[in-house]
């Protein structure tokens, strides 16, 4: 069965490539440079970023750009990248405390320790389309500050005292009240890394974050939206109990003195969510905290992840969610797998039609239809 050439061979699938570099390269609006991308597409680089698991904006841009938009297949694009580079180090751990914060929210309590700081966000303000004339001619104090720095943000957090850029953790106010249940592990295991062995159920739990963390956001936030309705389609009680964006440091082992020395920086955004604890075996005067943390600015991949995380530890290990978490939701996989049908597959189809019309004559003439022959699984060659 499998594939079959398309009509025209190897030259129809040329042109058709050409076709697509010339309609993107020759198109009538100026050509958008790796900058102007990363600066006004912003949210997009970063979640090409976190759905390939390779942090680099240049990349990430060319990569978006490339791909027309497609956030899908610029991640794509970018993990193919990802394969070719060499593995030069294995970065240390890193505490998430020592995030140097430029956006911080705690919708679960009206006076947390450390600030509040909306950063950039439009979460408050209604969406209505704007249709400028223009583009918007920048005014003498944004043109001095892309001058100083290369983002606002980093502008923003240099002027902060330390404890607005490095505020204290809603978890540890949690803590202090006594109103947390402690789910941290007696060993710390070294973490599964899935991109050179496959999670499959039951997994750890840092299998089930990386999972999370590279997946399609879309598919991400839907299944957490499923796992949150009840049978009646009435929403459960949750909680987000911190929301931060910011930048974390890398570091590595220097190859000569093995002292850990910082050689870069990456933005991160990172989800704590509540939930209350109410089976008849667990403690029902304790909360318990779901985690999540992926590259970039995004928001919503951070908060279904810390959600799906208690999710599957209080319901779902081995069972259909953490199935769904680990098999499902990457993009690539489940992206790639839909794209294949656009392959040719009219010689498995045909079979498909022969048996139809075997069994038809067969039941015509009166007999029994022709027994189906054992197929290899994985016929059409995903």
């Amino acid at each position: 069965m499998g594939y079959s050439g398309a009509r025209g061979g190897l030259e129809a699938i040329l042109a058709a490539e050409d076709l697509v570099r010339r309609k993107r390269d020759h198109a009538p609006a100026p050509w958008s440079s790796t900058e102007q991308i990363t600066a006004r597409f912003r949210l997009a680089v970063d979640r090409v970023m976190g759905e390939a698991g390779l942090y680099d904006e240049p990349t990430a841009a060319d990569a978006f750009r490339q791909a027309e938009g497609d956030t899908l297949e610029a991640s794509h694009l970018l993990r193919a990248q990802r394969s070719t580079l060499p593995r030069l180090a294995v970065s240390e751990p890193v505490d998430p405390g020592e995030m140097t914060v430029i956006r911080r929210i705690v919708p679960a309590f009206r006076e947390p320790d450390g600030p509040q700081l909306l950063g950039r966000a439009s979460d408050y303000t209604g969406r209505l389309l704007e249709r400028p004339d223009g583009p918007p001619k920048p005014s003498q104090k944004d043109s001095a500050t892309e001058e100083a720095t290369d983002t606002a943000e980093a502008t923003d957090t240099a002027e902060r005292t330390e404890e607005q850029r490095s505020p204290r953790r809603f978890m540890d106010l949690l803590r202090k009240m006594e109103l947390l249940a402690e789910g941290r592990a007696a060993d710390d295991p070294e973490p599964h890394d899935i991109t050179r062995k496959p999670a499959r159920p039951p997994a750890d739990r840092s299998a089930v974050l990386a999972a999370m963390a590279r997946a399609e956001s879309g598919a991400l936030v839907a299944l957490w939206y499923r796992s949150i309705l009840g049978p009646d389609g009435d929403v459960h009680e949750i909680t987000l109990g911190e929301l931060r964006h910011g930048r974390l440091p890398l570091r590595v082992r220097h190859p000569h003195t093995g002292n850990p020395v910082t050689v870069g920086e990456f933005r991160v955004t990172e989800a704590e969510a509540i939930e209350d604890l109410d089976g008849a075996d667990e403690d029902r005067t304790r909360f318990d905290i779901g985690y999540g943390l992926c590259f970039g600015h995004n928001e919503r991949k951070a908060i279904a992840m810390a959600n799906l995380d208690i999710a599957n530890r209080r319901f779902g290990r081995s069972g259909p969610l953490e199935q769904l978490l680990l098999l499902t939701i990457d993009g690539l996989d489940s992206g790639g797998f839909l794209e294949h049908l656009k392959l040719p597959h009219y010689v498995t189809f045909r079979s498909m039609v022969e048996r139809k019309q075997a069994m038809r004559a067969a039941a015509e003439a009166g007999e029994d239809p022709p027994a189906r022959a054992a197929e290899p699984a994985g016929k059409d060659c995903r």
